[in-house]
């Protein structure tokens, strides 16, 4: 049978625009369900700093700013136009641009030997004249470092492989290469591409201008910190026209953050006074949090005119600058900036509820008739549980692959019961551990304040009959399902998501799910009556 892809497609964008309406769920329905083939749908979670970057963006063009991307490599001389004597100390802390210089490589006699010997062949003079030329054109830049090993394999009638084993023996020019450094910056600060974009477009655009972009810096620290990275983002804004005042600054720094709920604000002088500002301009925004009180979040100042002049901007210009990152530690109370922005280098804390939903049945019947068994097995054990042995009960009866089954739950030694005491644990997950616990006084406390994985052992072990029962019926055999004594959870039919196993054995948890479950089931095929 066909799957069918357009239904399947259909199907994910209505739970997803479901998932939308009615905020984060998870979509994922245990495979019993049969929606979905082993496919696993849940609302992703964004990157903590994403999340801010994406309100700020939303904010700042809800109050009428166009948004703009800012150049990102900025010439040396622009730091100089625009920071004056400070350039220097601004320059000791951006990147420069580097790249690896094109050697001038050379080829006598002795190279061709040595090609020759890796190639297992001789070389013809025109060859060697085809193989001076094309590192002659990689020097002049005509052939790419990107295009020069096919380019040598096309010229010598060879593999890749063997023009990469050429070039590291033969010529060593290549491999001692060192990057030699332009003059080209990264740049450090936003105000570095906020000088180039309004030289370009303030005489050819609508005054005012209310210009926002929200993209990364780069910054030469000696080192990263708790409240440091190398790279950050900043989210910043410049208006500009001809009775722009710091109080444009007051107004937009207030509705920006209102959006992330703050409601207090406070504007002081900012002590640092850089030269690209009006003396006196330079001001720190600080809004109260409910937790952390009162927070430095962004700081705006009216541009120099002198720094203006030198891009030939005739308009008083207001900017302000806010660290996305800053804003990020403040709004999920972090208090190391590089475990949120790469929290895939630190330990990962799992909740108990997300331990719980990485225990799921380790096999499952596939086909409808199956299901219905498994639940007919678990409902059939549930009544007669304490029935004394010997006992027998018919679960089910039907057609399974073509076939009549009827499927008995059982139980062939006396003084026993139908079900061991351990079929109506249920796994819970406390403190980071997983545990098979009895509805009993000594485990209330678990089933308390634990997470319920939803799962009874019953459950486990009547989805595994039913899937050994599914499976015998396709060859046209009979089966036999025991489960004794549990002690690993493959014994019940569970599985443990491998990135849950890790951290429950790395913090030291653990996962205990013994117990005596005894069940058996067994299945007849039966004969079609005529």
């Amino acid at each position: 049978m066909r799957f069918d892809v357009e239904g399947f497609r259909r199907r994910a964008r209505e739970d997803f625009e479901r998932a939308w309406r009615e905020g984060p769920s998870v979509l994922t329905p245990p495979g019993i369900s049969g929606r979905y083939p082993r496919v696993g749908y849940t609302r992703a979670r964004p990157h903590p700093i994403f999340e801010v970057v994406a309100r700020l963006r939303s904010t700042y063009l809800a109050l009428g700013f166009e948004e703009t991307i800012n150049p990102l490599i900025v010439e040396e001389s622009d730091i100089y136009r625009q920071f004056g004597p400070e350039a220097m100390a601004v320059l000791d802390r951006v990147f420069y641009l580097g790249g690896l210089p094109r050697p001038n490589v050379g080829i006598a006699r002795k190279q061709v030997d040595r090609i020759e010997a890796i190639l297992g062949r001789e070389i013809p003079p025109e060859t060697e004249e085809q193989l001076r030329e094309t590192l002659h054109a990689y020097k002049k830049g005509t052939v790419d470092g990107d295009e020069l090993i096919h380019a040598l394999a096309t010229v010598l009638g060879a593999d890749d492989a063997a023009v990469v084993h050429v070039l590291d023996e033969v010529f060593p020019e290549f491999r001692e290469l060192a990057p030699e450094a332009s003059r080209m910056t990264l740049r450090s600060h936003m105000t570095s591409g906020w000088f180039l974009t309004l030289g370009a477009v303030w005489e050819h655009r609508p005054l005012p201008l209310r210009l926002f972009s929200v993209d990364r810096c780069f910054r030469r620290e000696q080192e990263e910190g708790p409240t440091r990275l190398m790279t950050y983002h900043s989210a910043s804004c410049v208006v500009a026209g001809e009775d722009v005042t710091n109080e444009e600054g007051k107004a937009v720094s207030e509705a920006l953050l209102s959006a992330f709920g703050f409601t207090e604000f406070r504007f002081r002088p900012d002590e640092k006074r850089s030269k690209y500002y009006m003396p006196d301009t330079q001001t720190e925004v600080y809004a109260r949090h409910p937790a952390l009180d009162w927070v430095e979040v962004a700081t705006f100042g009216m541009y120099s005119p002198s720094a203006l002049a030198e891009y030939g901007i005739g308009v008083p210009v207001m900017n302000l600058g806010l660290g996305v990152e800053r804003l990020a530690m403040i709004v999920h109370r972090a208090d190391d900036v590089r475990q949120l922005a790469y929290p895939q280098f630190f330990p990962q804390t799992l909740t108990d509820r997300q331990i719980a939903g990485a225990v799921r049945l380790r096999e499952e019947p596939v086909s409808a008739a199956g299901r219905l068994l498994a639940t007919a097995i678990r409902d059939t054990a549930a009544e007669h549980a304490t029935a004394p042995g010997p006992c027998a009960f018919t679960a089910w009866e039907g057609e399974i692959a073509g076939r009549q089954v009827t499927v008995v739950v059982e139980e062939s030694e006396s003084g026993t019961k139908l079900c061991g005491p351990a079929c109506f644990n249920e796994v819970f997950v406390h403190n980071g551990s997983i545990l098979g616990v009895p509805d009993t006084e000594k485990w209330a406390h678990v089933r308390a304040d634990g997470v319920s994985t939803g799962i009874t052992y019953l459950d486990a072990v009547a989805a595994l009959a039913a899937v050994r029962i599914e499976e015998a019926a396709r060859c046209g055999e009979a089966a036999k399902v025991q489960t004794k004594m549990a002690k690993l959870p493959s014994d019940i039919n569970l599985r443990i998501e491998d990135h849950a196993m890790r951290y429950i054995t790395d913090t030291g948890r653990k996962v205990d799910v013994r117990g005596p479950v005894f069940l058996t089931v067994r299945s007849v095929i039966r004969e079609r009556t005529p």
